[in-house]
């Protein structure tokens, strides 16, 4: 190596010196700010950024100290934050460790925040009964993001896995800071004037500060939101990140993914659903078919279709039977009542005065057929019959006996 070779130092060594200077300059401190960009890991950690109107400085609050935290802390929090400035040399950052925190209230952001949801909340914008159903299939999509953001190859790579039968439409716009608003506004008037119109929606980007996605709070861009006629969703940030436009919009998605997943059917499901369908349609008609078969086999079985003569037969000789039967019941009726005449007609004979002139007795009727009984019913002159056992004569009276 010459002489003229300057002395170098590593990357190290700078920051080891950076890290003894700045934590040997400040002692532990107490920093006022504004909660933002807070996480909560599963490690228990708690991570945020502590700013104010023109600087930041990432927060660090370990576990062991969280756990004793009495203040639930929250975006947009004003705070006083007691700690150590700590220099992390493997990403050359510095960081302000928390050791104790005190509450001051809400940060300006978070209270022009609560208020505007207030005013807009009282007007109605958020209301339920507002709301615009999506529709099932939507054939045009209109996307309002950043073009080179991450938030539109997320969407577009969710879409494309999810449901490939629609056209999206990208409308360009800015998503932070300044001008961001006029930008989302003209977008979505845009929106509306693309013809064939869209069937839905989407505002979105990723995630960020308070400060990064205050542009979709801005009351200009929460009411155009509300005023839009097409459905529409917002996909703003990440699960934690609630804006004002997530309110107004028709529907909510909680990250870009989400928001494809919320505007477009899942082509996967819809297959597996049809192919269930298919099969049970399949097994409906198999078994109406095995059922109309086993029951027109059981019909071809019967002897009515398989000898159809047999029936005409078996009537015929069961006519027969009731005809013989008919007969015999006939003539037996016949041979009872023909006893019974005899019987009726014998006790008649015994008891009729007929009978008597068998033995040698005789009636006599006057000229009217009435029998005589007394010798005073005639007089001299009138002509008398009498009926003898066989036959019968006339005669004319000549003289009367009493």
């Amino acid at each position: 190596m010459s002489d003229d070779t300057p002395h170098a130092v590593s990357v190290s060594e700078l920051t080891g010196h950076i890290k003894a200077i700045l934590e040997g300059t400040f002692p532990s401190i107490w920093v006022a700010g504004e909660i933002s960009d807070l996480t909560r890991p599963r490690s228990g950690h708690l991570y945020f950024t502590l700013k104010d109107d023109h600087s930041q400085i990432r927060g660090v609050i370990w576990r062991s100290t969280a756990t004793r935290l009495r203040t639930e802390l929250s975006e947009g929090d004003a705070v006083l934050c007691f700690g150590d400035v700590e220099v992390y040399g493997p990403r050359g950052t510095y960081s302000l460790v928390v050791r104790k925190i005190q509450p001051q209230g809400v940060g300006a952001l978070q209270l022009a925040f609560q208020k505007l949801q207030a005013k807009l909340n009282a007007e109605g914008l958020f209301a339920a009964d507002r709301k615009k159903s999506l529709p099932r299939y939507p054939r045009r999509i209109g996307l309002v993001t950043s073009p080179t953001g991450a938030a539109v190859r997320d969407f577009l790579e969710a879409a494309s896995n999810r449901w490939k039968g629609v056209e999206i439409i990208l409308i360009p716009t800015s998503v932070q800071g300044e001008g961001a608003a006029r930008s989302i506004v003209a977008a979505i008037g845009a929106a509306h004037r693309i013809v064939p119109p869209l069937d839905a929606l989407v505002l979105t980007r990723g995630g960020g500060s308070l400060e990064d996605l205050w542009c979709f709070n801005e009351e200009a861009v929460v009411r155009a939101v509300a005023a839009a006629t097409i459905p529409t969703i917002s996909a703003v940030g990440h699960e934690i990140d609630v804006t004002l436009c997530d309110l107004a919009a028709d529907l909510r998605a909680l990250t870009p993914t989400d928001g494809a997943t919320r505007a477009l059917p899942d082509a996967a499901l819809l297959r597996r659903s049809v192919d269930e369908l298919r099969s049970r349609l399949d097994r409906f008609i198999r078994q109406a078919l095995t059922a109309r078969r086993e029951r027109l086999g059981s019909l071809a079985s019967r002897s009515v279709i398989s000898k159809p003569h047999e029936l005409v037969h078996e009537r015929s000789r069961l006519l027969d039977e009731f005809d013989a039967r008919a007969r015999r019941a006939m003539l037996a009726r016949l041979q009872l009542e023909r006893a019974r005449l005899a019987t009726v007609a014998a006790s008649l004979s015994a008891l009729s005065p007929l009978d008597v002139l068998t033995r040698g007795y005789s009636v006599t009727f006057d000229d009217k057929g009435r029998a005589l009984e007394n010798a005073s019913d005639v007089k001299v002159g009138d002509t008398i019959r009498t009926r003898l056992h066989r036959g019968e004569f006339e005669s004319v009276v000549r003289k009367t006996e009493s």
